[in-house]
């Protein structure tokens, strides 16, 4: 569900609502259709996961609170083969929510009641981080200073190649993938040992000060790989 088109071609895709109150979803989709984006509808989890892989949308607003399949499952069945944002819609404030959303591949979390053009606002944003950087070659990530190169294994940072482990490579491929996204230390562990090995999370944390000495200008300061805090880490959306 990778999307290729520059990140405001609001007709390249459709975004997926997946909401089971009639009146929110119609909100929601008037609101998006006058931006310019198309849209679908699905009023339960099971239609919306099932929408979410047969037309891949280009973004998802996905309600918590659903029937069939609550959202929380909705996201974690996507994030095992997806990369499509999703941004989670709740009635609920509690912290650990957001939390939870976030750390299952949420992308943005927006709590009810809503405006409707802060949330056109947010989707703008998503597909603006979620979009390359400019056009490059396929499976070639250039951030930055950065450039990955995913047939060869390859770093360079300013054209000079860089000497990554495995496990800063596979942490470095996946940040970049979606810059501004916030993984989890489990997401980012499960990439480095695939649940096989009993190991604590703050193993990432050792990884990501080591990849930070080898890409960074001020590894102490880094504007590269951010820290969020009580969550994990995730790829800088500002550099280019």
């Amino acid at each position: 569900m990778k999307r290729e088109g520059g990140p405001m071609d609001t007709k390249a895709d459709p975004i997926l609502i997946v909401e089971d109150d009639p009146n929110i979803a119609s909100l929601v989709e008037q609101y998006l259709t006058a931006a310019g984006f198309t849209t679908l509808r699905a009023h339960d989890g099971a239609e919306g996961l099932r929408q979410a892989r047969e037309r891949q949308p280009r973004l998802v607003i996905l309600d918590i609170m659903l029937p069939a399949m609550d959202g929380w499952d909705v996201c974690r069945e996507l994030r095992k083969s997806s990369n499509v944002p999703i941004l989670m819609l709740t009635a609920r404030e509690d912290e650990m929510d957001r939390v939870v959303g976030f750390s299952l591949g949420a992308d943005d979390y927006v709590i009810k009641p809503f405006s409707p053009r802060e949330l056109v606002e947010r989707v703008k944003a998503i597909l603006r981080r979620a979009g390359p950087s400019r056009p490059v070659e396929p499976g070639i990530l250039v951030r930055g200073p950065l450039t990955l190169e995913r047939q060869k294994h390859k770093v360079c940072r300013d054209g000079a190649a860089v000497a990554l482990t495995p496990s800063e490579y596979k942490l470095l491929c996946r940040l970049m993938t979606a810059p501004g996204r916030v993984y989890s230390r489990s997401e980012l562990l499960n990439d480095l040992y695939d649940n096989e090995v009993a190991v604590i999370d703050r193993v990432v944390d050792v990884h990501i000060g080591k990849l930070r000495q080898k890409i960074e200008d001020d590894p102490s300061n880094p504007a590269l790989i951010l820290t969020v805090h009580g969550i994990g880490y995730c790829f800088s959306d500002q550099v280019g």
